[in-house]
């Protein structure tokens, strides 16, 4: 069936491209998070374990949200660790970091989450594509806070 929602398919498969980077990024750093979460060692142990379930948690959600709005304009959402690695801007970590190394990495994680949502908005606002707008938008304020929180323990 053909979609007719007001944006032609050359902005469709634009956008669509732009939020499955979006996607692969947002799981590698729930990943990473989670990871953390588990692994977190030392006198940070309880408040940053809380910190990274509560992160870890957001991040299932919009994860959930962005390949529903993929799918919503008619395109099929990336869902496999190969797809996510091909298309991430995130460095997958192997090793078990200790507590600050985890907080740097997850802030920078999230400071590459803001600059690839940013590239999607030009192609949102050609199209008129407030929906996704409205998405990138959320997402970009909670990647936002979430890295100053971050920075903030390592000052």
């Amino acid at each position: 069936m053909d979609i007719n929602i007001g944006i032609s398919d050359e902005h469709r498969k634009k956008i669509a491209e732009g939020l499955s980077r979006v996607l692969a990024d947002s799981y590698m750093v729930y990943l990473k998070t989670h990871n953390y979460h588990w692994n977190v060692t030392g006198q940070l142990f309880h408040s940053l374990h809380g910190m990274f379930e509560e992160q870890y948690t957001e991040l299932a959600e919009a994860i959930d949200e962005i390949a529903e709005r993929i799918r919503s304009i008619g395109y099929p959402a990336p869902g496999s660790f190969r797809e996510f690695s091909e298309i991430t801007s995130i460095e997958e970590d192997t090793d078990q970091p200790d507590a600050l190394q985890m907080v740097r990495q997850l802030a920078l994680d999230n400071e590459t989450i803001l600059r690839t949502a940013r590239e999607v908005l030009p192609a949102c606002e050609e199209a008129g594509d407030e929906a996704t707008i409205d998405l990138i938008t959320e997402r970009l304020d909670v990647h936002s806070k979430t890295a100053w929180m971050l920075r903030s323990h390592l000052e």
